[in-house]
């Protein structure tokens, strides 16, 4: 969306940064119904700009799973608006934590708690 440019027209990084981090908590999500926050986030370089118009997508995967963490690979890439060319874009890696309603970091195999 056009408030989500700058003067150039194409999207902020901080922009494809939120949606990042959205992808790895909705892939930490299947490893079970807790809280998820993110405790870490690894450098993000972008390889190609996003312009208004491209459609982007946001592919995650888990990588690495410990007792109370996740660890997410997402790989972003752009189709763009005027030829569907795909370029990528940007990936990252993110260390998802279960956390209780404190945000004390629990075991995620066990049921959510409320």
């Amino acid at each position: 969306m056009p408030r989500d440019t700058n003067h150039y027209g194409t999207i902020f990084g901080g922009v494809i940064l939120s949606y990042i981090d959205q992808a790895g908590f909705v892939e930490a999500r299947h490893h079970g119904q807790h809280r998820w926050v993110t405790a870490a986030i690894d450098r993000v370089e972008f390889k190609a700009p996003v312009q208004v118009g491209d459609v982007v997508n946001f592919y995650a995967t888990t990588v690495k799973t410990g007792t109370k963490s996740v660890t997410v690979t997402v790989e972003v890439e752009a189709e763009r608006y005027l030829d569907s060319s795909v370029v990528p874009v940007t990936a990252a890696t993110l260390v998802m934590v279960a956390v209780d309603a404190k945000g004390s970091p629990i075991p995620f195999r066990q049921p959510p708690t409320a």
